[in-house]
């Protein structure tokens, strides 16, 4: 029975043995990064003070800044950063995009300028977008820009004013008005407009006079001249039915010819006139009514004889133009 309290008693101290040992690794554990950190214990306390090596930091860029003061809504302000770093010209990677900026101001797509010494310089465009009551103070922002195979270029931010268009209250004192009175406008001098036009009208006239008076001895001329157009001036004045009026187309056939023309010579006559062909029908009824009234005994009073003298007046006038 001894023995068997022994192997009892064994059981029972073994979980406190296993809880005091993982104690002990608990504090063991715990007590190491203080050791490395203060560069005792073993093992390779440098390795366990080692941290990972930080990026390159951001050179201050050369930048050429706007006017910082004055400035009311729809300014432009530019900036213009040197794209050079140590001496060495340098790349951006990607220029920062057009956007809003806060609530004033709005950045327009950034452009490459080259100076007269051949530097490249990346200028950014900033645009007042919004009036303030009162003169206020912004600021451009702080850029840090990516370059390709370099350092970063930082720019810090640039403060301005901005002020509004125009003062909330007004004095109300002689010309400082919330309104002012339209101003009077001089009146332009119109005398040489005036002398311009009327010398116009007189060139207009003087041409419009010499057309008609051309016109007029034209047509003057040719109604003593053209055989047909004395004809029609002879119908004019007599009857259709006269023997005047017939005879007076008779003796303008015969002179347009050089010759005397009847019914038989007529087709002749047309061939050296084509310009009367379109006639042909009415000038062979003409001399078919003329026959029976000269030599028949008939009457022609039906026949439009101021029809045909008008008709032939039109072709040889049209043709002598």
């Amino acid at each position: 029975m001894n023995r068997g309290v022994c192997v009892r008693g064994r059981g029972a101290t073994r979980p406190w043995g296993r809880r005091v040992a993982v104690l002990a690794l608990a504090l063991g554990s715990t007590a190491l990064p203080w050791q490395a950190a203060a560069g005792g214990g073993a093992g390779e306390p440098g390795a366990a003070a080692s941290a990972p090596a930080p990026k390159s930091a951001a050179t201050l860029a050369t930048v050429e800044q706007p006017r910082a003061f004055g400035h009311v809504l729809g300014d432009v302000l530019t900036q213009r950063v040197l794209l050079q770093h140590a001496g060495r010209p340098v790349d951006v990677i990607t220029p920062p995009a057009a956007d809003r900026v806060g609530l004033w101001l709005e950045r327009r797509p950034a452009r490459a300028e080259t100076d007269d010494q051949g530097r490249r310089w990346l200028a950014l465009d900033y645009q007042v977008v919004n009036a303030p009551r009162a003169l206020t103070t912004l600021s451009l922002p702080a850029l840090t820009i990516a370059t390709r195979g370099g350092t970063p270029l930082a720019l810090p931010a640039w403060p301005i004013s901005v002020g509004p268009l125009t003062p909330s209250e007004v004095a109300g004192q002689g010309a400082l008005q919330p309104l002012r009175p339209d101003r009077p406008v001089d009146a332009v001098s119109t005398v040489a407009i005036e002398r311009r036009f009327k010398g116009a009208l007189v060139a207009l006239g003087g041409v419009l006079l010499a057309w008609l008076a051309w016109w007029g001895g034209r047509n003057w001329r040719e109604s003593r001249r053209l055989p047909f157009a004395r004809a029609w001036r002879e119908l004019r004045r007599v009857d259709a039915a006269s023997p005047e009026a017939w005879l007076s187309l008779h003796r303008a056939v015969n002179a347009s010819a050089g010759r005397v023309v009847h019914g038989a010579s007529l087709s002749r006559w047309l061939d050296e006139r084509p310009h009367l062909r379109p006639l042909q029908a009415q000038l062979e009824g003409f001399y078919r009514h003329s026959s029976e009234r000269f030599f028949a005994g008939g009457s022609a009073a039906a026949y439009p004889l101021h029809a045909l003298g008008r008709a032939l007046r039109d072709a040889e006038r049209r043709q002598h133009r």
